[in-house]
């Protein structure tokens, strides 16, 4: 079992950054690849990327290239959503999750989200 627990959320303007936090319990946190993912009100959860065991290998969805970095502290179970140059849209509830392996479609442990509202 692990325990995942969102934090950083918050209100930001447009063109502002802001830096989300998953801090996990539990189970040894470098056995899990772990993700973001966020959700839209009234949209489909979306896949923002995710970060293998060690930290050196990455893969983000197309739309999160270039403005959102993961990365991720071992030594203090924790991953990190870098969020740069926001817009309204990227307005949300962030989550992050776990899962053993890499490849796959389903994640095994969710966090509860934060909220990240970006103002126009």
């Amino acid at each position: 079992q692990v325990q995942l627990v969102e934090s950083g959320g918050g209100l930001v303007q447009a063109g502002g950054s802001l830096r989300l936090s998953c801090a996990a319990s539990g189970r040894a946190f470098s056995s899990y690849v772990m993700a973001w993912f966020r959700q839209a009100p009234g949209k489909e959860r979306e896949f923002v990327g995710r970060i293998n065991w060690h930290g050196d290998g990455t893969y983000y969805a197309d739309s999160m290239k270039g403005r959102f970095t993961i990365s991720r502290d071992n030594a203090k179970d924790t991953v990190y959503l870098q969020m740069n140059r926001l817009e309204p849209e990227d307005t949300a509830v962030y989550y992050c999750a776990a899962r053993m392996g890499w490849n796959g479609s389903k994640y095994d442990y969710w966090g509860q989200g934060t909220q990240v509202t970006v103002s126009s």
